[in-house]
């Protein structure tokens, strides 16, 4: 509780200095009158949503992401404005200093220069960025699917995989989806999926925010995702239902067999640190999938050893885990050669600059090196999925909601080349 106090009381302080910003440009009483109107409705909803609405046994909804948001939205603009203020403020001071100790009375204790018009004006400009972006990701980015495509080569593809397909869809995050609203978007997004036609779909985790039956509203919706080879998933970290309350110990276990059952009832064959082989034409690749292994105090269940079990050396490999930290830690410099693996987690932060072939950047990029796309490393792939859905921030910005085919191509040689 005095985490929160003292978050609200920054809170506070620092809207009271981006108020200074909108008194020097806006002198009519009634806009003023609104700052703070909307300032305290938005933090009563915060606070409603947080403290006396929250469930420890439920954990996230739709609501409690839709009052992160408004606060995030409202919040991080003023933030941007303080930086003016305080800016201008810096100089300010020695002034007003300047003006205590020397002028003395005859300034009247005005001692403070007026704020510039021009500063406000600016601030209110570069604030008003980030305002009207997240609004938008709160309202459209988060159901901006995009469709990445890739061609991964490799010397040792079975012939009769060169040009195989996969879909790899990651982080539903289905707590997060409001029945009422979001049911005409969400099927946008799985026809899309479909309409790749892939030979494969692999998810990679994180179904549910917490719950299985989260999922249930949703089963006849993500039951429709349809490939020729089938569909495999595994484990993330939320699927362990491990960030709320539960009654009982035996609430949880039941909890992660009615979500196993839920993967079942959408067509997901769930790898639990175990394999399937993907057979074509006589010949087959090596599809594995682990249990959620994350670094930084994350779960640690996935077994690499028992997930490998009846796979030999010289089989191609595509391993399945939620966490990007795991290929960094354990999977790329593994004795054993994993030529793909598959990951999501990150989100991209639902948030970051990209344009493709330019730029690529998150402040998620601080805590993970392996933060979405592919990544290459001594002839090992990784590909990290931005996430089909959200967390939280009810939304996204600038990192949208992601769909990745890949097609694997056997690499020709120079000998094969004459």
């Amino acid at each position: 509780m005095l985490r929160w106090i003292l978050i609200l009381t920054i809170y506070l302080l620092i809207d009271i200095y981006a108020f200074q910003a909108f008194k020097t440009v806006f002198k009519n009483k009634w806009i003023l009158i609104a700052y703070w109107l909307i300032t305290i409705i938005v933090m009563g909803y915060f606070i409603y949503q947080l403290f006396f609405n929250f469930n420890r046994s439920i954990g996230l909804t739709p609501k409690t992401n839709q009052a992160i948001g408004m606060f995030l939205t409202f919040f991080i603009p003023k933030v941007v404005i303080l930086f003016f203020v305080f800016g201008e403020d810096i100089f300010r001071t020695p002034q007003a200093l300047y003006r205590l100790f020397i002028e003395g009375k005859s300034v009247e204790n005005n001692y403070f220069p007026s704020r510039r018009k021009f500063i406000s004006q600016m601030a209110l400009v570069v604030a008003a960025i980030p305002f009207s972006s997240l609004l938008y990701g709160m309202y459209k980015g988060k159901y901006n699917y995009k469709v990445l495509k890739y061609v991964l080569e490799f010397d040792d593809l079975p012939d009769a995989f060169n040009g195989y397909q996969i879909t790899q869809i990651s982080d539903i995050h289905s707590g997060s989806f409001d029945p009422e609203t979001s049911k005409q978007k969400i099927e946008y997004g799985i026809d899309l999926i479909n309409q790749q036609n892939s030979d494969v779909i692999l998810f990679t985790g994180d179904l549910v925010n917490n719950r299985a039956d989260e999922m249930h509203p949703w089963i006849d919706t993500f039951k429709k995702l349809n490939a020729k080879d089938g569909k495999f998933s595994v484990l993330g970290n939320h699927d362990y239902g491990d960030y709320i309350e539960w009654k009982s110990k035996e609430a949880k276990i039941e909890n992660m067999k009615a979500l196993e059952a839920v993967h079942k009832q959408l067509g997901f064959n769930l790898l639990l640190n175990e394999n399937r082989f993907l057979q074509k034409n006589g010949e087959k690749i090596a599809l594995i999938g682990v249990e959620n292994w994350g670094a930084g105090g994350f779960k640690k269940a996935g077994d690499l050893q028992k997930a490998t079990k009846g796979i030999r050396s010289e089989d191609f490999k595509i391993l399945m885990s939620h966490d990007p930290s795991h290929w960094e830690q354990q999977v790329k410099s593994n004795a054993t050669h994993y030529h793909l693996t598959l990951s999501g987690h990150t989100h991209g932060m639902q948030f970051g600059i990209e344009i493709p072939g330019w730029i690529k950047w998150s402040p998620v990029k601080w805590r993970y090196k392996y933060w979405a796309g592919i990544y290459e490393e001594a002839g090992r792939f990784i590909n990290v999925n931005r996430g089909f859905g959200f967390l939280a921030y009810p939304g996204r910005v600038g990192i949208w909601p992601e769909i990745t085919v890949i097609t694997l191509k056997k690499k020709v040689t120079s000998n094969e080349i004459s």
